[in-house]
């Protein structure tokens, strides 16, 4: 079986949202469930059923996080040491041919992408053109709206 990769750091957030998860929301929710219970007929009990598909979800997302950190291969990206090349967990500083503009993405697991705080997963389009590359190495992307050509500014590994 593949064992998705993951960072550290990625890691640690997913062990944390567990750790609420199971020890605040879900106290929380099977007291709600209980206070709702307690009002009687439990068909027309709108807070019942609202407070049981709360539990679900809850239960739900706690059984999606145990199996992503159990089946979730822990990569330390400050301990990696691959010289100049892009790898998973790579911070790199690209420069977009056409228009000039730099942007920052760091490769990380399909767990941990968030397109907003600039990680992007291993397997998106851009961290697949990526991934062997060094420093000054032109690279094109296939996207929706046709080819993107990058430069490579800067690889770090943080």
């Amino acid at each position: 079986m593949n064992r998705a990769p993951i960072t550290l750091k990625g890691a640690e957030m997913l062990k944390a949202e567990l750790k609420r998860l199971k020890t605040e929301e879900r106290p929380k929710i099977i007291d709600a469930v209980a206070e709702a219970r307690a009002h009687g007929d439990l068909k027309e009990n709108a807070e019942y059923h609202a407070a049981r598909e709360q539990q679900s979800f809850t239960e739900g997302r706690i059984a999606e996080l145990e199996g992503l950190i159990g089946n979730a291969q822990i990569i330390d990206v400050s301990s990696l040491n691959v010289g100049d090349k892009v790898v998973f967990g790579a911070t790199v500083v690209l420069e977009e041919e056409a228009s000039g503009e730099h942007v920052t993405y760091q490769i990380v697991g399909d767990a941990e992408a968030d397109i907003d705080a600039g990680k992007i997963s291993i397997s998106s389009p851009i961290s697949r053109a990526l991934i062997g590359k060094s420093v000054d190495d032109e690279v094109a992307v296939q996207a929706p709206g046709g080819e993107i050509t990058y430069f490579i500014e800067s690889i770090q590994y943080v």
